[in-house]
């Protein structure tokens, strides 16, 4: 067996005869403990906010978005769509239109999205799913769905024939307008539908069918602004997009829903990053107590450090014994600290202890990731502690 390793472990299982040493040790137990537990229930918490904050999201992007690099709109054939249904990855697609219109209704305005989808759409996102009150729109037909914000922002409930909802879209065209009437393209359409996400997404679109929305903008049959796709599960994100460049002629961007919420994504993260650097330095305060208990230690067993130095032993494994020390009392530490940690996080998960509202738990999200993290950081400042401390082990001190 490994010498210096013989005396480490025998060190961390036998008591001192000094009872201030020993109590000196359950404390920096105690704070390597508590420390790996904190951090690991701390992250498990702001990734359950972060799976949390990005549902609401998730509800409306899809997989990979489509979108032309040289204006608002591109055109797809036949064949170019052919060719998408043949890539090896794509479960479905949808071809939409999205452009800032102007809706009225009895006497108030709003500018915001419309969306024109196909009769695929329901089958890339879930949308459907967060229908709050009235039914989907059907293919075909003048039908909408709004947000519930939106509907509050006009008063406005659904199949209400007595108030009409209008569409404006500005006509494409050069020059100067004479008739500020003639300017616009103008639609009454039918909301059948409410949906409520968020409160930012349920103000941000109204869904229309595909073919209105090509109507009211003058755009041609095969003539969209963009296309959004569900990938199968595990399939190569990569090669999906190279291949739809490929058929476009590198004509046009593709984004995943990182990239279409970029901003959210950098502030969650950010977020996450400030939570653990915050953490570690307490982890780093407290690991201050290791380093006393060691060097509490080290004179303790000066008498036995200097028999061993006598019969030949070298400065280099007297130091390593108390390096092993700490660095296994961190390791222990840490299994311990993310044993109770787990614990939590999983009693969080599946009883729902803590709630925000009545019928919202805190979100916990327990990742293998976290642990990993977590487990490595407990043991690579252990280890530094433990290689400040060992460095008190001196011939001079010994003499």
């Amino acid at each position: 067996m490994n010498f210096p390793l013989y005396i480490a472990q025998r060190y961390i299982f036998s008591s001192s005869k000094n009872n201030a040493i020993n109590i000196i040790n359950r404390i920096a137990s105690v704070g390597i403990i508590v420390g790996a537990m904190a951090l690991f229930v701390v992250l498990s918490v702001f990734s359950g906010l972060k799976v949390f904050s990005l549902s609401f999201s998730n509800d409306i992007d899809p997989d990979l978005k489509v979108s032309s690099t040289l204006g608002k709109s591109f055109l797809v054939s036949p064949s170019q769509e052919n060719q998408i249904k043949q890539i090896e990855g794509i479960a479905s697609y949808s071809k939409i239109i999205e452009e800032r219109v102007l809706f009225t209704f009895n006497g108030k305005q709003e500018v915001t999205w419309l969306k024109g989808i196909d009769s695929s759409y329901t089958k890339v996102n879930a949308i459907k799913k967060k229908i709050y009150t009235g039914d989907w729109l059907e293919k075909d037909t003048y039908q909408v769905v709004v947000g519930y914000g939106t509907a509050v922002e006009f008063s406005m409930g659904i199949l209400d024939f007595k108030n009409q909802l209008e569409v404006l879209a500005p006509k494409p065209g050069k020059g100067n307008i004479e008739n500020p009437a003639e300017a616009f393209n103008k639609e009454v359409i039918i909301p059948v539908g409410v949906y409520a996400i968020s409160e930012e997404l349920d103000s941000k679109y109204v869904f229309a069918d595909l073919g209105l929305a090509q109507e009211l903008l003058e755009y041609k049959p095969t003539q969209i602004s963009g296309i959004e796709i569900k990938m199968n599960k595990n399939a190569d994100e990569k090669a999906i997009v190279n291949k739809l460049q490929t058929i476009f002629n590198n004509k046009i961007t593709v984004k995943n829903r990182a990239q279409l919420n970029e901003s959210l994504y950098k502030m969650l993260n950010t977020e996450n990053l400030a939570v653990y650097l915050i953490f570690t330095l307490v982890i780093i305060i407290a690991l201050f107590n290791l380093v006393g208990a060691l060097i509490m230690m080290i004179l303790d067993k000066k008498g036995n450090l200097k028999t061993l130095l006598n019969l030949g032993t070298d400065i280099k494994d007297l130091r390593k014994i108390f390096l092993l020390q700490g660095t296994l009392l961190s390791v222990f530490g840490g299994i311990i600290g993310l044993t109770l940690g787990i614990a939590i996080v999983l009693l969080q998960q599946h009883f729902e202890l803590i709630m925000i509202t009545p019928t919202l738990a805190y979100p916990v999200d327990f990742t293998i990731e976290n642990v990993l993290i977590v487990f490595a950081t407990i043991v690579s400042l252990g280890f530094i502690a433990s290689l400040i401390a060992s460095s008190r082990v001196s011939k001079k001190l010994l003499d």
